[in-house]
């Protein structure tokens, strides 16, 4: 069984912004993070777990992600991606992000838990932080799927 915490951060929105990742298997633990100059926090949210899906070695695994994104969340658990997916993602914010997501959701058995962000959960709590301090780093990439689909 594998864990995977998750958050994204945007200071402004859109604006700078980064996720923090932490994958937990057994005795292991994993933290991942980068920030971006202009994004937005639901694309950091649903970042965050695209990248900790993807940094899993083996398909079918098991995983369990917690986020406090009910944007993520509700979209995966109440089953609105797929009907988005079947009109082709019309008039939907971050697309690209949504099937790059459905790729590796696929490969997995994945479950997600909503967690009450900025509250008593450590783990999310130290996702903020990487995700933060991602957003501050000096050497922020560019969100390609989000400035070129803003023209810049």
């Amino acid at each position: 069984m594998i864990t995977i915490y998750t958050d994204g951060a945007s200071r402004g929105n859109p604006g700078p912004g980064g996720y923090g990742v932490i994958l937990m298997a057994g005795h292991h633990r994993k933290e991942l993070s980068e920030g971006f100059r202009l994004t937005t926090n639901n694309r950091m949210e649903l970042l965050s777990v695209i990248k900790g899906l993807e940094a899993l070695k083996n398909p079918g695994s098991q995983v369990t992600v917690y986020s406090d994104s009910k944007y993520v969340v509700d979209a995966v658990e109440k089953g609105w991606l797929f009907g988005w997916e079947k009109k082709g993602f019309d008039k939907k914010a971050n697309p690209d992000l949504w099937r790059r997501f459905l790729i590796i959701y696929r490969r997995h058995k994945v479950r997600f838990v909503w967690v009450k962000g900025h509250a008593s959960n450590p783990l999310n709590n130290r996702c903020d932080e990487l995700a933060v301090a991602a957003a501050l780093a000096s050497d922020l990439k560019v969100d390609h799927g989000y400035e070129e689909s803003k023209g810049e």
